[in-house]
């Protein structure tokens, strides 16, 4: 069944008329190759009704040639679907890269055409859209396809090298085909292309010395032996050409600089076989003598020269070593020399390579051999000490004029002048000291302390007689050795403590001493106790300057004796023996149970056991805080029954009682009671006394009793205010009492003179005299007022009766 199915489909595909022939264009000279064009057609069947499209395109990648130099657009291609009937009724369409811009389609033939020139290196290859509509109603006969147009590449670029210039090297002496480098170019053109972009090498200069792959590109000697001392650098030019190096390829060119490196294959070389030097003989040991050079053609670590003295006779005196940076031997002074003991010397300098190659050992010895003869030139030197430095001792306290010691100088020219001596006094303490010129003996010329100075640095000058200019020194080293005369002591006034619960043999503290002399062999020190201090402590010596205090029994107690006194004898070693005598405190502590101190303070004895320091001071605080709430709680049960006794308004003699109300006359109850002024018999009911001060006895009342029908208020005030004075049982304290009522049609009138219109001659200030002795001031001050009779006293007097009357003020 499946085999009669594809038969009968490929029938039906041979005998469709849809495929077409490809259709050529006209050749256009190069443009004239054939490529094979598929095309696209639409068939109707009529069968059944039924319709089928048929895609009749059989494509190929369209060519365009690059570089198109021509008047007239390069043709590409032509489109057509079978359902053109070359009746105009079908409109080709293109889309895609490039179109319109770059190609272009005739809507009605299909032909594709490209504009401009096109460049393969820049763009190989467009990719277009194409599509056939029905020109009347722009309905697409066919589905869009999409078709490739790709620039045929021609021989427009040459090879290039783009790493050149290069830079190579290779060693000297290489053999021939050493690899030396690899140059490579690049061609832009299509390599799948024919053979534009086929390279081939070759050497245009640089033969025969080197050789080149013509494919690979790879440089390589071609000639043996090559010397970098004949010849170190090389250019060679390198070309590269495309079309597989035929005629009419294009090329490109390069150089390459080739350096031959170094090996160590040439020795070194004296230039010549004597070397004369001249040194005199006042030169310094480590001097530069004079300067050989051998000569190595070689470069870098391959020329570095080794410089050595082979073994004789002159080589004793010299040594040489190598300038780095130079190249040269250096002949140095090794000894002193001595015009007067030997004039010349001779001696042979050998020069070797440092790095040797050992392919050119064959060659020979890599070293040369010369001779340097030194001649020593007379100089007149100044005289020489026996010694390069001197050191003497002296004791101190020596007599003046002692002599510790001597130097010795002479002048070894030819001559033999006499030497004079000196001392070059820099500082005040080399007065201490004095030479003999001729003798060269150093004396002492003040007594010597080591303890203020303990050494001494002089410089002594000796001195041709012959050439005073000539001179030298020595340095001379005076030590001043001790002489015992200060006994050791103590370091520090020790103060240290032994437990109460510490056993015997318990060190409790290390001691040591000084001594401000210096024993010969370094400090040295016994320690003792005194025989008749014993019991309590004795003192262990260890043999190193140092002592432990050691206890002797136990059961120290602070009740008892909290504080020893422990001699210490400390002797020295010197000579004559000196000793001295200190006092060690020693304080009874109470500790813990590992040693550790928790007091000494003797009042820590009657303190609890157990409680620590933290402990007593919580209780302490704890304690003043009760203390201070108690106080603030009595203070302020005081301060409230002050306030109590104050505020009380029982006791009317002991308040302001201000009344600043204007009311009516009596009928006005509102505003206050008369009938408390008009009782007397309830003020007398009440009885209240004065609380600030409590009356032995109470008197009875003197003076005037009012009746109760009685309507003389101010006969009232007056019996109440001669009460006041006459009042016995109270002490003289401040009470203010005001009684400021005022009203019209009241039977005592205004009680206030603020309202009072009394002419000034109306005024009797006499009478303020009875009012008692409280106001007597202030009868006086009004009776002088009136006395002198002006008009501003007179304002005065006014003023001052109108404020007494109100207010009544008694002390």
């Amino acid at each position: 069944m499946l085999t009669r199915n594809c038969s009968l489909l490929l029938l039906w595909f041979l005998l469709d008329k849809g495929l077409l022939s490809p259709l050529h264009p006209p050749p256009r000279g190069r443009v004239g190759k054939e490529h094979h064009r598929g095309m696209m057609g639409l068939r109707r069947n009529g069968g059944a009704g039924f319709q089928r499209v048929k895609r009749g395109w059989v494509w190929n990648q369209f060519f365009v040639l690059e570089e198109y130099m021509g008047s007239d657009p390069q043709y590409v291609g032509k489109l057509h679907t079978d359902l053109d009937k070359g009746d105009s009724e079908v409109k080709y369409t293109l889309s895609g890269e490039g179109a319109g811009s770059i190609f272009t389609i005739d809507q009605t033939t299909g032909d594709i055409h490209a504009l401009r020139s096109l460049d393969r290196e820049l763009k190989p290859f467009y990719t277009l859209r194409a599509q056939a509509l029905d020109l009347r109603t722009g309905r697409a006969l066919e589905p869009e396809s999409e078709f490739i147009v790709k620039v045929q590449d021609i021989n427009d670029n040459e090879p290039r090298f783009l790493e050149g210039p290069y830079t190579a090297s290779v060693p000297e002496m290489s053999p021939v085909g050493t690899y030396v480098m690899q140059v490579s170019a690049t061609d832009a053109d299509d390599p799948t292309y024919g053979n534009s972009a086929r390279v081939v090498y070759s050497i245009l200069h640089g033969q025969p010395y080197f050789s080149v792959d013509p494919k690979t590109g790879v440089i390589r000697t071609a000639l043996p032996n090559m010397d970098r001392e004949v010849k170190e650098l090389y250019q060679v030019l390198i070309q590269a050409k495309d079309m597989g190096g035929q005629l009419g390829g294009l090329a490109g060119t390069t150089t390459v600089n080739i350096t031959l490196s170094d090996l160590n294959d040439n020795p070194p070389r004296f230039s010549k076989s004597i070397f004369h030097l001249r040194v005199p003989e006042s030169s310094p040991v480590g001097s530069a003598v004079g300067r050989i050079k051998a000569h190595d053609l070689d470069a870098g670590k391959n020329a570095e020269v080794e410089y050595s003295i082979v073994p004789g006779d002159g080589g004793s005196m010299f040594d040489v070593t190598t300038n780095e940076h130079t190249q040269e031997g250096v002949i140095v002074l090794k000894k002193r020399l001595d015009y007067e003991t030997k004039k010349a010397y001779a001696f042979k300098v050998e020069a070797s390579n440092a790095h040797l190659d050992p392919r050119f050992l064959h060659l020979g010895p890599f070293k040369d051999t010369a001779t340097v003869k030194v001649n020593v030139l007379d100089v007149d030197e100044p005289p020489v000490f026996s010694k390069a430095s001197y050191g003497m001792e002296v004791y101190e306290d020596t007599p003046v004029g002692t002599v510790i010691g001597a130097v010795t100088a002479q002048d070894l020219d030819a001559g033999g002048s006499a030497v004079r001596y000196s001392i070059d006094w820099r500082l005040d303490r080399d007065s201490y000291f004095d030479i003999d010129p001729v003798e060269g003996t150093i004396s002492t010329s003040e007594v010597l302390d080591r303890e203020s100075v303990a050494q001494h640095n002089i410089s002594v000058v000796a001195t041709k007689v012959n050439n005073p200019m000539l001179a030298s020194r020595v340095a001379v080293t005076v030590r001043v050795l001790d002489v015992n005369e200060f006994p050791p002591e103590l370091v520090t006034p020790y103060d240290t403590f032994v437990c109460e619960n510490s056993k015997p043999g318990q060190v409790i503290q290390t001691i040591t001493a000084r001594d401000s002399d210096e024993p010969p062999a370094g400090p040295k020190f016994f320690f003792r106790s005194p025989p008749q201090d014993v019991k309590n402590f004795t003192i262990r010596d260890y043999g190193n300057n140092t002592a432990g205090i050691v206890t002797r029994r136990s059961g120290f107690r602070r009740r008892q004796q909290d504080l020893y006194q422990l001699p210490v004898v400390i002797e020295d070693i010197g000579y004559p023996v000196l000793s001295s005598t200190g006092t060690l405190m020693v304080r009874v502590c109470a500790c813990d149970r590992d040693g550790r101190l928790l007091s000494c303070n003797a009042e820590a004895i009657f303190l609890p056991v157990g409680l620590s320091k933290g402990a007593l001071i919580a209780i302490l605080v704890c304690i003043v805080i009760l203390l201070v709430m108690v106080v603030l709680y009595v203070s302020l049960r005081r301060q409230k029954r002050k306030d109590t006794l104050m505020t009380s308004k029982e006791d009317i003699r002991d308040n302001v009682i201000h009344y600043d109300d204007e009311g009516g006359r009596e009928e006005d109850t509102n505003a206050f009671d008369i009938g408390t002024l008009r009782n007397p018999k309830a003020m007398e009911e009440t009885g209240v006394q004065r609380r600030e001060v409590k009356p032995e006895a109470t008197p009875p009342r003197q003076g005037m009793a009012a009746t109760r029908d009685s309507s003389d208020v101010r006969d009232f005030i007056q019996q109440r205010l001669q009460e006041r004075h006459t009042d016995a049982s109270a002490p003289p304290y401040d009470s203010l009492v005001t009684f400021a009522y005022e009203g019209e049609g009241s039977v005592a009138d205004s009680l206030s003179s603020i309202e009072s219109r009394t002419a000034e001659d109306e005024l009797d200030y006499r009478r303020l005299t009875e009012w008692g002795p409280p106001f007597q001031t202030l009868a006086e001050i009004f009776g002088r007022q009136d006395s002198q009779a002006s008009t501003a006293e007179s304002k005065e007097e006014t003023r001052e009766p109108e404020r007494n009357s109100s207010d009544s003020r008694h002390t």
